[in-house]
């Protein structure tokens, strides 16, 4: 079972941007394609984007498209969120997550906060 740690979150002005990392352990971090999600109170997480596990296929949400690259290093077990003109409403807490089959291991979060 792979261990993920996200790091990168903070408060950034609207048109600001951000890089999340998660990096993962305890596993072969190559074999997993990776996912980043994000979630707000009260509502349910939401997928933002995936890569596959080398990397060559990645897929967005309509919301994030063309603002947020998501990239991964297999040396490094790690996989990023790049994140440019953020807006208010990308407020939230971003998980990353290795996916197994039907099965997901989940990171701790990490908190963005957009606000002037």
């Amino acid at each position: 079972q792979v261990r993920l740690v996200e790091s990168g979150g903070g408060l950034v002005q609207p048109g600001g941007s951000l890089r999340l990392s998660c990096v993962g352990s305890g596993s072969d971090f190559s074999k997993y394609p990776m996912r980043w999600f994000r979630q707000v109170p009260g509502k349910e997480r939401e997928l933002v984007a995936g890569i596959s596990t080398a990397g060559g296929s990645t897929n967005y949400d309509d919301s994030v498209k063309g603002r947020f690259t998501i990239s991964r290093d297999n040396r490094k077990n790690t996989v990023y969120l790049q994140m440019h003109n953020l807006k208010t409403e990308d407020t939230a807490v971003y998980y990353c997550a290795a996916q197994e089959w039907s099965t997901f291991y989940w990171g701790q979060g990490t908190q963005v906060i957009v606000s002037s």
